[in-house]
Parts: structure tokens; C-alpha cells; sequence
């Protein structure tokens, strides 16, 4: 396998592929780089290499499975390519390699392979569910609906929306996102072969999501790599200084690990402790936040290298504590003790950093061979081969604390609607640079909150009755201000008062904790209820007012009950109370209210007489009218007739009339999202309506149209655009400018046009100008 460059029989990933510049010397076709033929990989080899890593963990497993898998996928990828220039199959083996690494059951294993052939080739998910059973199909099915993306012009709905999808696939089963970060993981190895502005883009969202998903999952054999990646392509001029800095002494660093490894051994064998020792450089990355964390240059950090030592029991790992603090001076205030209090994503160890002979500090980390493989493979240590007593295969249970931070998740999608909120949520609760802070309570259980944590975080994380009650705190005994910073260690005790009004707005402020943060919103939307009902009823009737809508016919309670249904409330106050907080606009109740009560009194419409005209019309073929704005409209006389703002036609566009209350009638383009959207009531007052023909010929009057225009941010732009408006004798109304943090500018122009083919003239002259993405016309 000597084309394998990541990965070998002995699950060692090669630090000397991850430290080279894998983008330099590629051959570049169409802006990302390609592969030599001579240096593809060959996908029976990588198979051979799959097969006998899974016979490393479990010698008696049936294959035959997996090899069905490869079969199938070999055959539906055919000869679809990778951008690198080889075999699309290359990249769902490594997919399935990588799982195999994490010691997966096979159907992870068959569903890794498969991860592409739904999306990607004609077989379906009935196919796979055929060939394969359910456990598979739905795995697959998993991976596949992660992976489709609603795209949007807004990228953090984007990443909103994916983390939600990725969040619900993680609650049907745990091993769909395993999966992912699989995939991701090998897309990150081969990133060289991609844009730059792609490596940049991809980067920025495994370090934002894939790799803290990995951290929480505590899954750090493929969390270190995807950072490491991250940062190499995220910033790759700080990536390879720091790796050059590392080399510089790297044999010194390695003479001294090795020294320290064997004056351990020798202890740890002299004291009966039966144990395994090894050494190593941190990973890059995790010098690199520390660096910028602690404001210090490589050489001012000391804990590069740390010594590992797993023992046989947790007893064991404290009697070698012993033996090492004997060895070694410890440094005050670098004892950590995880095994009694285990970080959120069930790591456990011992961590001990200590002075050496030579005055060097070092880092060592003590655990139990359960501890390691939990802090290896985290969540994924659950889906490892059992053997049951009749010699089949079965998967252990999962532990439902392990997966409490899911469920806290789940619960958060329940309670928002607003995606910006939500990711703004998870983002803080996946903030890479958090670390726990460890508490206790007076009866002495602990709690873990994100550093940083207030009493208030405190009292919420016990229950939201005690936060909601709460008027101060006691740490260690003393009293304490509501924004004290919680240090590990301390004792918290709330006070709470029956009197209190409840919590501060200002709390908001204050707390670092995203459960905090929910539960005190939840209380406002609840507590502030009774002037919310009042402030919608308000609402509703200022709004009738304005739409000349009789209040009393439409607040029926037949009426209500329909409505309530429809937006999912248990009864209208909880309508009224969202409306008056702004969950629900008052329009769009008022009008399903008018809707309902149409059905019912369909020949009290004031306007219905001109409906029933144009139903007339439609049937006896009658006279056709004309109007002063060049719109011929079918049966009726006299009427008025505006153009629609929301999607401003113009002549040669195709219409359609829209009769308004009391309003005459207005013009749409058929195209209008207004009008894609009429309920069935309101399509009754749809017009047949066209240009005269001697409008569109002509082309003399003056049309409003609107365009919106998606461009990279770039310097001279807008003057370019003004050029063309110039030469083309256009007069520009309006204009509107902004710019996403993405460097994408959104231009939404409104300028006058004579007729369709003069619009269409303009958007090709502007679609020429460089770095515009795309144009599209407003419609509605």
C-alpha cells in the first residue's frame, strides 16, 4: 500500500502527510487541482485494507455484508470521478476505512459505503432497504438528507437549517452523524484538490460544526485530525510556521519524552502497577489555541508534550498518581481530577502537569483502557461488535446520559422558531474555546457549566423554579454579586424569596449558559401573557380599522376554533398573546378570520357583483374593455386599474387581474408570489387580463420594473452598473445595497423600462459586468 497516505494496518495517521503542502506541484484544471493517473489509488487494494482492519477488531465477523456493499457501490458510482481526477468509489472506502478504524458494526460500515448511492446514482432507498434490511436504509437515508442543503442567499440560514437537520438525523440514530464526520474528515484529507476559496469555505464549517459536533461526541481520534485540517487550509502561512517552529527541535523534544516514558516505566514496574506508557507532541492545533489564548509564542509554551499512562482499574490510576507525584515536583493548580467529575462528552483522566529533572514542565495523563477507548472513539465505543451468547451480533444499548447534551438540543428546536436564534444557541454551546467549570451543590453533587457561568447559570441548571425565584447567592459561604465568575471547586448555594418577581431582563446579559438563556425567555413569553392578549386585541382591531373590516362579523368563535387549529394554539388568548409579542403578524389572522367568514356570507361581498361579472364573461365570451393604462381586461367597464408593486409588470410580461376591496383592480405578473399563493377563496378573484397590443408594439409608456442582483463585493462596482443605466438612457428610482459577511452583495434596482425587451436588453448588459453572480426580477 504504498500509495496510502493517511492511514495503515496499525491505525497511525501519518504526521508527515499532515505537516507537507499537498497543494503544491498539482496540475490545475478549472481552478482546483487534479491527480497524475499514475498516482491514483486503487480501490481493490483499499478494500483488502478495509477487510483486514475489520479482522483486527473482530477476526469472526461475516463480511458478507460489506462486501455486497462495495459490490453495489463499485457498480452505481461506474465512472463517476472524484475532482482529484480518480474513481468516485476511492472516496466512500476511505469513508468506510475511517469507520473501521472507530471499530464500527457493520452496518455503519455498509451504510459509509453507501452514503453517496442514493444522492448520487439511480438506486433508491427502497433498493437499499431490499438489499441491505432497514438498519442500513435508514442509516443511509440519514446521510443522505444531511447532506441535501436548502440553499438560500442567506448562508447562516443555510448553516441554521443543517445543523437542525444534522441534530434530528443525530436523535433517530447516533451513528448518521458518525458517519458524516467520516465523510467530512476524508473531504478535509483530500481538500488540496479543491478551490482555494472552497478549502477556505469548507475549513471555516468544519471548524465552526464538524469538529466541536466530534468534541461533544467525544470522538478525539477524529476531532485532533479535522482541526488540524482546518487550520491548515483556514490558515495555512500560521499552519506551516508553527510546523516548521515544532521541527526545529524536534529530536531535542524527542530525546526528552523518550527519557521521561522510561523513568516512568521503571517506577510504575517497581511499584506492582501493571501499566502501558507512551509519549507525544500535542496535536497543532491545540498549541495553536493556546498560543492565542495565553497571548505566547511556541517556545513560551510548556505543555507541548504529554506522557500517557493506562492502567488495568481507576484504583491503579490514582496509585500511579502517587508514584509520579513522588517522581516529579507538580506544579500548584495543574491537578485535574476527570475521572471524579467527567467532562460533558464522558471523557475521563487524570491530568497532572509536573516539573522534570532538567526543569522542563510536562503534561501526564492517567487513565483506565475503558477511559482511553471512550476518549478515542467517545460515543462510537457504544457500537462495537458484542458477541451474544447464541453467536449472533448485537448492539449494546446506549447509556441515555450519555446523550443528555442531544436531548438539551432537541428540546431547544422545540421551543424556537427562529433559526437565527438557534444557531446563535448551538453556536455558543459548540464554542470551541469553552472549557467547564466544575461546581458543587450544598449537598455536594456537581454540576458542570460553561466557563464563565454566573450563580444565575447555577440556579437554572438545578431547575428553572429556582432561577425564577432567586435573589441571591452564597459561594464558599460568603455572599456574592449575581455576575460572579464560578470558579471549579465552588460551593453554591441559591437564596431564593416567594416575593421575588421573577427574573431580570438584564439576566439575559449576564448568563453564559444556553439553558439559562431559554428558560428565562420562555418565563417572559409566559409571565408577560396578560398584556400580550391585550396588546394583540389591540392589535387585531387597529388593523380591521385600517382594512375597513367589521370587527364583530369576523370574531365568531366558529371562526376562532378554525384558525387557533390551523397556527396550532390551544385557545385564542394564546393566539392574541402571540400576536402581541410578535410570534404571529395581526394580518395574517385577520385575514384567515375574513376567509372563514366569506364561506359563509359569500353574497354580502361588496365587490361580489364584479366577480360574478367576470365568471359571466368567462362563459358567454362578452365585449372586452379597455383602460387607460393599456391593460385589456375581460367583462367589465369603467374599472381602475393600478399595477402591483410587489412585482411591477411590464408591457410583454404575462398578467393577471386581481380584484381588490374597494380598491378597483390590480395587475400582477403570473409569476407573482402573491398570486402563486391565493387561497381557494381569493383565486375567485383572478381576472383574465393582457397588454393591448399596440402598448407592447409601441413601447412608449413608462414602467416601473425591479431587479434584485447577487455579486461578489468588489471596489468600482456599483460605478460599472451606473454606466450602463447612463448609456442606456434608463432613469434609476431606487437602489439598495448590502453586503453579507460572506462578501456576496445583494443590489435590489428599481428604474424605469418602455417595455420587456428594453429590461431584458439592460439585465444582459449587466450580467456581463464582472463578478455578478446572478439577477433575478422581484416577484412579490
Amino acid at each position: 500500500m504504498s500509495k496510502t497516505t493517511y492511514e495503515s494496518l496499525d491505525n497511525k495517521i501519518a504526521a508527515s502527510t499532515l505537516t507537507k503542502d499537498l497543494t503544491k506541484g498539482l496540475d490545475v484544471v478549472d481552478g482546483h487541482g487534479i491527480k497524475k493517473p499514475g498516482e491514483y489509488e486503487n480501490p481493490d487494494e483499499l478494500y483488502d485494507m478495509l477487510i483486514a482492519r475489520i479482522r483486527k477488531y473482530h477476526p469472526s465477523t461475516d463480511v458478507s455484508m460489506i462486501e455486497k456493499a462495495y459490490a453495489l457501490a463499485k457498480e452505481a458510482h461506474g465512472d463517476q470521478c472524484r475532482k482529484s481526477g480518480e474513481p468516485y468509489i476511492v472516496h466512500p472506502l476511505w469513508v468506510a476505512i475511517i469507520l473501521a478504524n472507530l471499530e464500527m458494526d457493520k452496518e455503519t460500515i455498509a451504510a459509509g459505503m453507501l452514503h453517496d448511492v442514493v444522492e448520487d446514482t439511480k438506486y433508491t432507498e427502497e433498493d437499499i432497504k431490499r438489499e441491505f434490511g432497514d438498519e442500513v436504509a435508514l442509516l443511509v437515508d440519514g446521510v443522505t438528507k444531511l447532506g441535501r442543503l436548502s440553499y438560500s442567499s442567506d448562508k447562516l440560514e443555510v448553516q441554521a437549517e443543517n445543523l437542525r437537520k444534522m441534530f434530528l438525523a443525530m436523535a433517530k440514530d447516533i451513528r448518521v452523524i458518525i458517519i458524516k464526520l467520516a465523510d467530512r474528515l476524508h473531504n478535509m484529507r483530500t481538500l488540496q484538490f479543491m478551490t482555494p476559496a472552497k478549502q477556505q469555505e469548507k475549513a471555516k464549517e468544519t471548524m465552526d460544526i464538524y469538529a466541536p459536533i466530534a468534541q461533544r461526541l467525544g470522538i478525539s481520534k477524529i476531532k485532533t485530525e479535522l482541526d488540524d485540517l482546518a487550520l491548515k487550509y483556514s490558515q495555512p502561512e500560521v499552519f506551516f510556521d508553527l510546523v516548521n517552529q515544532i521541527n526545529a527541535r524536534k529530536t531535542e523534544r524527542e530525546e526528552f519524552v523518550d527519557q521521561i516514558v522510561q523513568e516512568v516505566s521503571t517506577h510504575m514496574k517497581n511499584a506492582n502497577i501493571k501499566c502501558e506508557v507512551n509519549g507525544r507532541v500535542k496535536h497543532f492545533f491545540s498549541i495553536y489555541k493556546k498560543m492565542v489564548n495565553q497571548d505566547k509564542t511556541v517556545d513560551q509554551i510548556y505543555d507541548l508534550f504529554a506522557v500517557r499512562i493506562i492502567v488495568d482499574s481507576v484504583k491503579d490510576c490514582y496509585a500511579a498518581l502517587g508514584v509520579i507525584h513522588e517522581m516529579y515536583t507538580p506544579i500548584p493548580g495543574r491537578f485535574k481530577d476527570y475521572i471524579a467529575m467527567p467532562k460533558p462528552n464522558m471523557y475521563q483522566s487524570l491530568h497532572t502537569t509536573l516539573m522534570s529533572s532538567v526543569g522542563q514542565p510536562f503534561e501526564i495523563q492517567i487513565r483506565t483502557v475503558e477511559m482511553h477507548k471512550t476518549a478515542e472513539y467517545g460515543i462510537a465505543a457504544h457500537w462495537k461488535y458484542k458477541e451474544s451468547n447464541d453467536g449472533k451480533k448485537s448492539v449494546e444499548a446506549q447509556e441515555e446520559e450519555k446523550l443528555s447534551w442531544l436531548r438539551q438540543i432537541l428540546e431547544w428546536q422545540r421551543d424556537m422558531s427562529d433559526n437565527r436564534e438557534f444557531l446563535n444557541l448551538i453556536k455558543g454551546d459548540l464554542d470551541l474555546f469553552a472549557e467547564d467549570v466544575y461546581c458543587f451543590t450544598p449537598q455536594g453533587d456537581v454540576k458542570n457549566l460553561p466557563n464563565g457561568s454566573t450563580p444565575i447559570d447555577f440556579a437554572y441548571a438545578i431547575h428553572s423554579a429556582v432561577g425564577n425565584k432567586m435573589v441571591g447567592a452564597r459561594v464558599n459561604g460568603k455572599l456574592v454579586n449575581i455576575d460572579y465568575k464560578i470558579q471549579n471547586g465552588d460551593r453554591i448555594e441559591i437564596l431564593t424569596s416567594q416575593n421575588s418577581k421573577g427574573p431580570s431582563r438584564d439576566w439575559l446579559n449576564i448568563v453564559k449558559s444556553t439553558q439559562a438563556k431559554n428558560k428565562i425567555n420562555q418565563w417572559f413569553k409566559k409571565e408577560f401573557k396578560e398584556s400580550n392578549i391585550i396588546k394583540g386585541k389591540e392589535m387585531i382591531v387597529a388593523y380591521c380599522k385600517a382594512k375597513s373590516i367589521n370587527v364583530s362579523h369576523i370574531t365568531n368563535m366558529k371562526y376562532q376554533e378554525t384558525v387557533q387549529r390551523k397556527y396550532g394554539f390551544k385557545d385564542w388568548d394564546s393566539v392574541l398573546a402571540a400576536i402581541g409579542h410578535g410570534g404571529l403578524k395581526e394580518g395574517q389572522v385577520v385575514n384567515r378570520l375574513v376567509e372563514e367568514y366569506s364561506k359563509e356570507h359569500k353574497q354580502e361581498l361588496t365587490d361580489e357583483s364584479v366577480l360574478e361579472k367576470v365568471a359571466e364573461a368567462s362563459k358567454n365570451k362578452v365585449h372586452i374593455a379597455k383602460s387607460k393604462s393599456g391593460i385589456v381586461v375581460k367583462g367589465i367597464d369603467d374599472v381602475a386599474v393600478r399595477f402591483s408593486r410587489c412585482c411591477n409588470p411590464v408591457p410583454g410580461d404575462e398578467i393577471v387581474g386581481f380584484v381588490t376591496r374597494g380598491r378597483g383592480l390590480s395587475i400582477h405578473r403570473t409569476d407573482c408570489i402573491n398570486m402563486i399563493h391565493l387561497t381557494e377563496s381569493e383565486r375567485a378573484r383572478l381576472i383574465d387580463a393582457e397588454w393591448e397590443s399596440d402598448v407592447t408594439q409601441e413601447a412608449t409608456g413608462q414602467y416601473l420594473a425591479e431587479i434584485k442582483m447577487y455579486a461578489h463585493d468588489r471596489q468600482g462596482f456599483l460605478m460599472e452598473m451606473s454606466k450602463i443605466f447612463t448609456e442606456a438612457d434608463v432613469d434609476v428610482k431606487s437602489m439598495n445595497v448590502r453586503t453579507s459577511k460572506q462578501g456576496t452583495a445583494t443590489i435590489e434596482t428599481g428604474f424605469i423600462v418602455h417595455g420587456r425587451d428594453e429590461l431584458e436588453h439592460i439585465v444582459k448588459k449587466l450580467r456581463q459586468i464582472e463578478g455578478v453572480i446572478d439577477i433575478e426580477r422581484t416577484t412579490g
